[in-house]
């Protein structure tokens, strides 16, 4: 709230002085003065002050404490909604959701991602019952071969044996 005070201020600097010579129409307002059209502009609108810093403190150290023991409603419940403006677990609920937003994005979007997630791929083979059996027979074991320039290669289980190559063909 402090910062949205500061930004108004901010603005109203950059405009044009009104009739009176006030920058902002809650000036206007605060001093009494008529001539502006301040009426029209915001007609019950409160002199605005900045709230006491210690108060600020006390919300966010009380908010902290209802997220830290997850002691508050969810934003947008009907019980969160409830809560007055200045109960410290609103602001836990409100800073929660926004976590969760910057985390997870729309939460329709992530629930229909975990949707797709949890289908399992279309598992109907339209090979024929031939086919598959053909698949599944096993293939015969891989024929060592020693390759040109390359060193003796030990043949696995061969006692010892090495496979060379020679001319032509390779030798176990």
């Amino acid at each position: 709230m402090v910062a949205q005070v500061r930004r108004r201020r901010e603005a109203a600097e950059r405009c044009e002085p009104l009739d009176c010579g006030h920058q902002d129409p809650i000036d206007c307002e605060a001093a009494g003065s008529d001539t502006t059209g301040a009426q029209n502009y915001a007609p019950d609108a409160q002199p605005v002050t900045e709230p006491d810093p210690d108060v600020l403190t006390e919300l966010w150290a009380n908010a902290k404490v209802a997220w830290c023991a997850r002691d508050f409603p969810k934003y947008g419940s009907p019980e969160w909604i409830a809560l007055g403006p200045e109960d410290p677990r609103r602001l836990a609920g409100a800073l929660e959701a926004a976590e969760m937003w910057r985390k997870y994005g729309d939460e329709d979007e992530l629930c229909e991602w975990l949707k797709r997630l949890g289908r399992q791929p279309n598992l109907v083979d339209t090979r024929s019952r031939a086919q598959l059996d053909t698949l599944a027979k096993p293939k015969p074991p891989h024929q060592l071969e020693a390759t040109p320039g390359w060193p003796p290669i030990r043949v696995p289980g061969g006692n010892g044996r090495y496979l060379k190559h020679t001319e032509g063909r390779a030798a176990a």
